[in-house]
Protein backbone atom coordinates (compact mmCIF):
# COMPACT_ATOMS: atom_id res chain seq x y z
CA UNK A 1 0.00 0.00 0.00
CA UNK A 2 1.33 3.29 -1.05
CA UNK A 3 2.48 5.25 2.20
CA UNK A 4 2.88 9.64 1.56
CA UNK A 5 5.50 11.58 2.99
CA UNK A 6 5.09 15.32 3.31
CA UNK A 7 7.70 17.17 3.03
CA UNK A 8 7.76 20.44 4.04
CA UNK A 9 10.15 23.10 3.01
CA UNK A 10 10.24 26.93 2.34
CA UNK A 11 11.70 30.31 3.27
CA UNK A 12 13.78 30.33 6.40
CA UNK A 13 11.34 32.09 9.21
CA UNK A 14 8.48 31.28 7.15
CA UNK A 15 7.45 28.73 10.17
CA UNK A 16 8.48 25.14 9.03
CA UNK A 17 9.60 24.44 12.68
CA UNK A 18 5.57 25.31 13.52
CA UNK A 19 4.50 23.06 10.81
CA UNK A 20 6.51 20.30 11.98
CA UNK A 21 4.89 20.36 15.05
CA UNK A 22 1.51 20.57 13.83
CA UNK A 23 1.97 17.32 12.06
CA UNK A 24 3.50 15.87 15.43
CA UNK A 25 0.03 17.08 16.76
CA UNK A 26 -1.73 15.06 13.67
CA UNK A 27 0.00 11.69 14.94
CA UNK A 28 3.37 11.91 12.05
CA UNK A 29 6.52 10.99 12.56
CA UNK A 30 8.43 14.10 12.50
CA UNK A 31 12.22 14.62 11.12
CA UNK A 32 14.27 18.26 10.65
CA UNK A 33 16.74 18.42 8.48
CA UNK A 34 17.16 15.19 7.10
CA UNK A 35 19.87 14.78 4.88
CA UNK A 36 18.60 14.20 1.16
CA UNK A 37 20.93 10.97 0.60
CA UNK A 38 19.06 9.44 4.01
CA UNK A 39 15.39 9.67 2.31
CA UNK A 40 16.34 6.29 -0.21
CA UNK A 41 17.36 4.19 2.99
CA UNK A 42 14.21 5.91 5.12
CA UNK A 43 11.86 4.79 1.74
CA UNK A 44 13.60 1.22 2.51
CA UNK A 45 12.67 1.37 6.22
CA UNK A 46 9.04 3.06 5.74
CA UNK A 47 7.80 -0.27 3.78
CA UNK A 48 9.51 -2.68 5.91
CA UNK A 49 8.12 -1.31 9.17
CA UNK A 50 4.26 -0.97 9.33
CA UNK A 51 4.03 1.70 12.22
CA UNK A 52 5.55 4.34 10.26
CA UNK A 53 2.21 4.90 8.76
CA UNK A 54 2.66 8.86 8.40
CA UNK A 55 6.37 10.83 8.00
CA UNK A 56 6.65 14.57 7.32
CA UNK A 57 10.43 15.62 6.96
CA UNK A 58 11.31 18.93 7.20
CA UNK A 59 13.65 20.33 4.60
CA UNK A 60 16.25 23.12 5.39
CA UNK A 61 18.14 25.97 2.75
CA UNK A 62 21.25 24.03 3.46
CA UNK A 63 20.00 20.59 1.52
CA UNK A 64 17.73 22.17 -0.87
CA UNK A 65 20.74 23.94 -2.27
CA UNK A 66 21.45 20.25 -4.29
CA UNK A 67 18.29 20.15 -5.58
CA UNK A 68 19.06 18.16 -8.63
CA UNK A 69 20.05 15.56 -5.72
CA UNK A 70 17.00 16.17 -3.90
CA UNK A 71 14.41 15.71 -6.83
CA UNK A 72 16.40 12.53 -8.21
CA UNK A 73 15.68 10.98 -4.96
CA UNK A 74 12.16 11.54 -4.70
CA UNK A 75 11.58 10.10 -8.08
CA UNK A 76 13.52 6.91 -6.28
CA UNK A 77 11.19 7.30 -3.28
CA UNK A 78 8.24 7.03 -5.83
CA UNK A 79 9.20 4.47 -7.38
CA UNK A 80 9.52 2.12 -4.50
CA UNK A 81 5.58 2.90 -4.13
CA UNK A 82 6.04 6.28 -1.49
CA UNK A 83 4.08 9.13 -2.46
CA UNK A 84 5.57 12.80 -1.48
CA UNK A 85 3.75 16.03 -0.99
CA UNK A 86 6.32 18.78 -1.02
CA UNK A 87 4.63 22.04 1.08
CA UNK A 88 6.79 24.93 0.39
CA UNK A 89 6.35 27.67 2.99
CA UNK A 90 6.39 31.18 1.93
CA UNK A 91 6.35 34.74 3.75
CA UNK A 92 6.38 38.20 2.45
CA UNK A 93 10.23 39.60 2.86
CA UNK A 94 9.81 42.49 5.32
CA UNK A 95 7.97 39.48 7.81
CA UNK A 96 10.92 37.35 7.26
CA UNK A 97 13.50 40.54 8.40
CA UNK A 98 11.03 41.20 10.89
CA UNK A 99 10.65 37.53 12.54
CA UNK A 100 14.62 36.83 12.33
CA UNK A 101 14.85 40.75 14.21
CA UNK A 102 12.36 39.62 16.93
CA UNK A 103 14.29 35.88 17.13
CA UNK A 104 17.86 37.27 16.74
CA UNK A 105 18.48 34.02 14.70
CA UNK A 106 21.12 33.54 12.70
CA UNK A 107 20.39 32.83 9.21
CA UNK A 108 21.02 29.68 7.67
CA UNK A 109 22.96 31.45 5.04
CA UNK A 110 25.17 33.22 7.49
CA UNK A 111 24.85 36.86 5.58
CA UNK A 112 23.30 40.28 6.29
CA UNK A 113 19.15 39.04 7.18
CA UNK A 114 17.97 41.06 4.36
CA UNK A 115 20.92 39.85 2.07
CA UNK A 116 20.34 36.23 3.12
CA UNK A 117 16.60 36.74 2.52
CA UNK A 118 16.95 37.65 -1.36
CA UNK A 119 19.43 35.21 -2.18
CA UNK A 120 17.75 32.32 -0.46
CA UNK A 121 14.58 33.04 -2.59
CA UNK A 122 16.33 33.11 -5.70
CA UNK A 123 17.90 29.57 -4.46
CA UNK A 124 14.58 28.19 -3.80
CA UNK A 125 12.57 29.52 -6.54
CA UNK A 126 12.98 26.06 -8.81
CA UNK A 127 11.89 24.10 -5.56
CA UNK A 128 8.71 26.53 -5.28
CA UNK A 129 7.61 25.71 -8.61
CA UNK A 130 7.84 22.27 -8.29
CA UNK A 131 5.94 22.02 -4.95
CA UNK A 132 2.15 20.45 -4.45
CA UNK A 133 1.54 23.37 -2.16
CA UNK A 134 2.59 26.62 -1.38
CA UNK A 135 1.67 28.30 2.16
CA UNK A 136 1.98 32.30 2.46
CA UNK A 137 2.14 32.42 6.17
CA UNK A 138 2.16 36.13 6.51
CA UNK A 139 -0.07 37.05 8.36
CA UNK A 140 -1.43 33.24 9.65
CA UNK A 141 -1.92 32.19 13.68
CA UNK A 142 0.18 29.20 14.42
CA UNK A 143 -3.81 27.92 14.72
CA UNK A 144 -4.40 28.89 11.16
CA UNK A 145 -1.76 27.79 9.91
CA UNK A 146 -2.55 24.54 11.30
CA UNK A 147 -6.23 24.09 10.01
CA UNK A 148 -4.65 24.69 6.69
CA UNK A 149 -2.60 21.91 7.14
CA UNK A 150 -5.16 19.54 8.58
CA UNK A 151 -7.72 20.36 4.88
CA UNK A 152 -4.51 18.94 2.99
CA UNK A 153 -4.43 15.54 4.83
CA UNK A 154 -7.86 15.03 4.25
CA UNK A 155 -7.11 14.42 0.81
CA UNK A 156 -8.17 10.97 -0.56
CA UNK A 157 -5.79 8.46 -2.10
CA UNK A 158 -7.60 8.39 -5.37
CA UNK A 159 -6.66 11.56 -7.48
CA UNK A 160 -8.34 14.46 -6.33
CA UNK A 161 -7.79 18.21 -6.33
CA UNK A 162 -8.10 19.96 -2.95
CA UNK A 163 -9.42 23.62 -3.15
CA UNK A 164 -9.14 26.56 -0.89
CA UNK A 165 -10.78 28.94 -1.36
CA UNK A 166 -9.66 32.58 0.00
CA UNK A 167 -11.08 36.23 0.68
CA UNK A 168 -8.33 39.07 1.24
CA UNK A 169 -8.25 42.49 1.16
CA UNK A 170 -6.37 44.26 -1.71
CA UNK A 171 -5.08 47.00 1.40
CA UNK A 172 -3.46 44.62 3.18
CA UNK A 173 -2.10 42.60 -0.12
CA UNK A 174 -2.20 39.87 -2.55
CA UNK A 175 -2.04 36.54 -0.55
CA UNK A 176 1.64 35.12 -2.31
CA UNK A 177 -0.15 31.04 -2.54
CA UNK A 178 -3.04 32.41 -4.44
CA UNK A 179 -3.80 30.05 -7.99
CA UNK A 180 -6.05 32.09 -9.17
CA UNK A 181 -6.97 35.55 -8.09
CA UNK A 182 -10.35 37.35 -9.07
CA UNK A 183 -11.32 41.03 -8.07
CA UNK A 184 -14.43 41.65 -6.94
CA UNK A 185 -14.44 45.70 -6.60
CA UNK A 186 -16.74 46.21 -9.59
CA UNK A 187 -19.92 45.26 -7.33
CA UNK A 188 -21.36 47.70 -5.17
CA UNK A 189 -19.53 48.57 -1.60
CA UNK A 190 -21.57 47.64 1.48
CA UNK A 191 -19.22 49.63 3.29
CA UNK A 192 -20.83 52.72 2.51
CA UNK A 193 -24.45 52.04 3.83
CA UNK A 194 -24.31 52.80 7.33
CA UNK A 195 -26.61 49.47 8.59
CA UNK A 196 -23.71 47.06 6.69
CA UNK A 197 -20.99 49.26 7.66
CA UNK A 198 -19.79 47.31 10.56
CA UNK A 199 -21.05 43.57 9.53
CA UNK A 200 -19.20 40.80 7.27
CA UNK A 201 -20.13 39.26 4.18
CA UNK A 202 -21.03 36.34 5.82
CA UNK A 203 -24.72 38.13 7.30
CA UNK A 204 -27.18 38.13 5.65
CA UNK A 205 -27.92 41.62 5.25
CA UNK A 206 -24.81 42.16 3.10
CA UNK A 207 -25.35 38.72 1.38
CA UNK A 208 -29.06 40.42 0.23
CA UNK A 209 -27.64 43.75 -0.89
CA UNK A 210 -24.89 42.51 -3.26
CA UNK A 211 -27.15 39.75 -4.27
CA UNK A 212 -30.00 41.77 -5.45
CA UNK A 213 -27.59 43.68 -8.21
CA UNK A 214 -27.71 42.04 -11.80
CA UNK A 215 -23.61 42.11 -11.67
CA UNK A 216 -23.63 39.70 -9.15
CA UNK A 217 -25.99 37.14 -10.60
CA UNK A 218 -24.00 37.29 -13.80
CA UNK A 219 -20.52 37.03 -12.74
CA UNK A 220 -21.22 34.13 -9.89
CA UNK A 221 -23.61 32.08 -12.61
CA UNK A 222 -20.18 32.55 -15.38
CA UNK A 223 -17.01 32.04 -12.80
CA UNK A 224 -18.27 29.09 -10.69
CA UNK A 225 -18.84 27.76 -14.12
CA UNK A 226 -15.40 28.44 -15.83
CA UNK A 227 -13.84 27.25 -12.50
CA UNK A 228 -16.00 23.85 -12.68
CA UNK A 229 -14.44 23.39 -16.43
CA UNK A 230 -11.30 24.40 -15.06
CA UNK A 231 -11.07 21.80 -12.41
CA UNK A 232 -10.28 18.43 -14.28
CA UNK A 233 -8.04 19.92 -16.47
CA UNK A 234 -6.05 21.10 -13.23
CA UNK A 235 -6.17 17.02 -11.84
CA UNK A 236 -5.14 15.59 -15.53
CA UNK A 237 -2.46 17.64 -15.41
CA UNK A 238 -1.33 16.50 -11.73
CA UNK A 239 -2.51 19.44 -8.95
CA UNK A 240 -3.03 18.35 -6.07
CA UNK A 241 -4.10 21.84 -4.25
CA UNK A 242 -5.50 24.68 -5.77
CA UNK A 243 -6.29 28.37 -4.07
CA UNK A 244 -8.69 30.41 -5.25
CA UNK A 245 -8.19 34.16 -3.87
CA UNK A 246 -11.19 36.94 -4.49
CA UNK A 247 -10.32 39.97 -3.80
CA UNK A 248 -11.96 43.53 -2.67
CA UNK A 249 -10.69 46.55 -1.18
CA UNK A 250 -10.80 45.83 2.88
CA UNK A 251 -11.89 41.84 2.89
CA UNK A 252 -14.70 42.47 4.82
CA UNK A 253 -17.52 42.33 2.40
CA UNK A 254 -17.42 41.50 -1.08
CA UNK A 255 -14.64 39.36 -1.18
CA UNK A 256 -15.97 37.45 1.83
CA UNK A 257 -19.80 36.61 0.49
CA UNK A 258 -18.51 35.71 -2.57
CA UNK A 259 -15.46 33.61 -1.67
CA UNK A 260 -18.34 31.88 0.97
CA UNK A 261 -20.56 31.20 -2.13
CA UNK A 262 -17.91 29.68 -4.39
CA UNK A 263 -16.89 27.62 -1.62
CA UNK A 264 -20.49 26.31 -0.75
CA UNK A 265 -20.87 25.98 -5.15
CA UNK A 266 -17.84 23.49 -5.57
CA UNK A 267 -18.63 21.59 -1.95
CA UNK A 268 -22.05 21.03 -3.62
CA UNK A 269 -20.73 19.85 -6.46
CA UNK A 270 -18.49 17.52 -4.79
CA UNK A 271 -15.32 19.11 -4.25
CA UNK A 272 -13.68 18.60 -1.43
CA UNK A 273 -13.54 22.53 -0.35
CA UNK A 274 -11.91 24.37 2.46
CA UNK A 275 -12.82 28.11 3.21
CA UNK A 276 -10.80 31.05 4.87
CA UNK A 277 -11.30 34.73 5.08
CA UNK A 278 -7.70 36.63 5.69
CA UNK A 279 -8.68 40.73 6.32
CA UNK A 280 -12.63 39.37 7.38
CA UNK A 281 -11.35 40.77 11.40
CA UNK A 282 -9.65 44.19 10.11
Amino acid sequence: MNQNIFIVTGMSGAGKSQALKCFEDFGFYCIDNLPVKLLGPLSELIKKEKHFRNIALGLDIREAKFMKNFMDEIKTAEKSGLKTKIIFLDSADPILLQRFSETRHRHPLGKNIAEAVKQERKMLCELKEKSDKVIDTSKLTLGELKEILSGLLELKKTKEVKISVLSFGYKYGLPLDADLVFDVRFLPNPYYIKNLKHKTGLDKPVQKYISKHKPYKDFIRSYTSQIKKLLPLYVKEGKSYLTIAIGCTGGKHRSVFIAHTIAESLSSAGYSVSEYHRDIRK
